[in-house]
């Protein structure tokens, strides 16, 4: 059975595979796959952080919910908000709309989700 813990590692891992896509695809140019995937990579990260801190993650497609959820999860948490909150403002953009990601954003994305993922690391693994 599957634990809160068990879960917060296993959407860890997918915080990571992300990034590390978003990177790759900056290296590429391709700007739109790497703030797409820097986008999935920090809703990873707050899924395994709200998993690790309260027990539970919201799971929702528009991801509304996923910044004050990441408010409510205690202090260590809410210092990330800003990241993740600027993260979701690219996801339309990058995933939905005619108009293509900036170098410049891509790349800001792609600092935001590792910031994410790092403070991610320390909190699932203390």
């Amino acid at each position: 059975m599957a634990t809160p813990l068990h879960d917060a590692k296993a959407h860890l891992v997918k915080a990571q595979e992300f990034l590390a896509a978003a990177e790759s695809e900056v290296s590429a140019e391709r700007y739109n796959a790497a703030t797409s995937n820097a986008v999935l990579s920090g809703i990873n990260s707050k899924d395994a952080i709200c998993l690790k801190l309260t027990g539970a993650t919201g799971k929702g497609d528009d991801h509304k919910s996923a910044v004050p959820e990441l408010e409510r999860a205690g202090k260590a948490a809410a210092v990330l908000a800003p990241a993740l909150e600027r993260l979701l403002k690219l996801k339309t953009r990058a995933q939905h709309q005619t108009t293509s990601m900036a170098k410049k954003d891509a790349e800001s994305a792609v600092r935001w989700a590792s910031q994410l993922y790092e403070a991610t690391v320390g909190i699932v693994n203390a």
